[in-house]
């Protein structure tokens, strides 16, 4: 009788499968994983088009629209990270960290990924992007003699910017920590960092002021104003090329020493105090236990921030748009960029001048993240 039975139960047909059973199939937990979000991010993309197109009040519609946009997002979150859960276990290893990180990731890609492709395409592309002109932008960013000028002008504050705000920097670190007053000289030097760079244009605009020679003029330009106390003529800083491009980097300089004093000085405290006194006491001098010991201890440190302030000198834009707008020898590859695309409206003139800066910072950007990730490994 048991056999029997046996034979019975082992004969007994296979339900058939339902929706229930695919639903919870592997491939169908996946399926689900992916449309839920999709479709909840649809109604709340479609709520918030309604929203704007309706006629209730403004204030109503802020109201509204942060409840929308904080309850759908925590909502959107909570419904893809208990459908990922119903996952096997190795599907929710792999799949729950992109719950997390994949919108970022998508706002990311839609406001840096597809306007760089765009970009490079305009690049190729007449004035209005209406007929493809194969290189004839990159030529004329490479002939142009205002653009040449631009490409030197970088290229000067690549050098002596950066060199000279690193330079300080690194000097100010190591003398402000053997004094008293440290933290006073620090803050003293760090305080223009919290100056934007338009406001700090503004306010050296007014230390170089020229107002011109003659009968009842007045130099109100604090730096003509103290030529003019020393028994000398007032003279326009500004304008006086090549040497002008100096006194904008000045404004760098003076913004920039800050951020660099900091950041050397926390690297030269973590040098350990027992190898600079190890130094001294086997007879090193100051100077070499500067360039012997602390320099090749803050390398990495040093790099970082020569590297970090070579990228704002490649995008430099507000002190030069503020202070000269790029005229008398004073243009540089962001302003001719603004120029050519707001001044004459050739959008494939200024993709191409974008797409060259572009590549003249990915380099550097490149070196930085290596720099980062050694230092991490270490």
């Amino acid at each position: 009788m048991r056999d029997v039975d046996a034979i019975s139960s082992t004969t007994k047909p296979k339900p058939k499968p339902g929706i229930v059973t695919w639903l919870t199939s592997t491939v169908g937990r996946i399926l689900v994983s992916l449309l839920v979000p999709v479709i909840t991010f649809l109604v709340l993309w479609r709520g918030f088009i309604f929203l704007r197109d309706s006629d209730a009040p403004q204030v109503v519609q802020v109201l509204v629209a942060i409840v929308w946009g904080v309850g759908g997002v925590a909502l959107l979150y909570t419904v893809s990270n208990w459908l990922v859960e119903q996952l096997p276990k190795e599907w929710v290893r792999r799949i729950q960290p992109f719950v997390f990180v994949g919108p970022a990731l998508a706002i990311l890609a839609w406001y840096l990924v597809i306007p760089t492709f765009r970009t490079l395409l305009m690049s190729f592309q007449n004035d209005i992007s209406t007929r493809f002109v194969g290189l004839d932008n990159f030529i004329f960013a490479f002939s142009d003699r205002i653009m040449l000028e631009a490409f030197r002008n970088n290229l000067l504050w690549m050098i002596f910017g950066t060199g000279f705000s690193v330079g300080l920097g690194l000097l100010i670190a190591v003398l402000a920590d053997r004094s008293r007053f440290e933290k006073i000289y620090k803050a003293i030097i760090f305080m223009p960092m919290a100056i934007s760079f338009v406001g700090a244009g503004v306010i050296w605009k007014f230390m170089y002021t020229y107002k011109g020679e003659g009968i009842g003029v007045v130099e109100i330009g604090l730096l003509n104003a103290i030529v003019i106390a020393l028994g000398g003529k007032p003279q326009p800083w500004l304008t006086a090329a090549p040497w002008n491009n100096f006194f904008l980097i000045v404004i760098m300089v003076w913004l920039q020493t800050g951020y660099a004093m900091v950041i050397l000085s926390s690297a030269i405290k973590a040098i350990p105090a027992e190898l600079l006194e190890a130094a001294r006491v086997d007879g090193a001098n100051e100077f070499q236990v500067f360039f012997k010991i602390m320099i090749p201890a803050i390398q990495g440190t040093l790099l970082s921030v020569i590297t970090t302030i070579v990228i704002f000198s490649l995008k430099l834009f507000d002190i030069v748009r503020v202070m000269t707008g790029g005229n008398n020898g004073t243009n540089v590859i962001a302003n001719e960029f603004y120029i050519q695309r707001f001044t004459y409206g050739n959008a494939g003139r200024a993709s191409a001048i974008a797409v060259i800066l572009l590549i003249a910072v990915i380099p550097v950007i490149i070196y930085n993240l290596r720099q980062f990730r050694e230092r991490r490994a270490f």
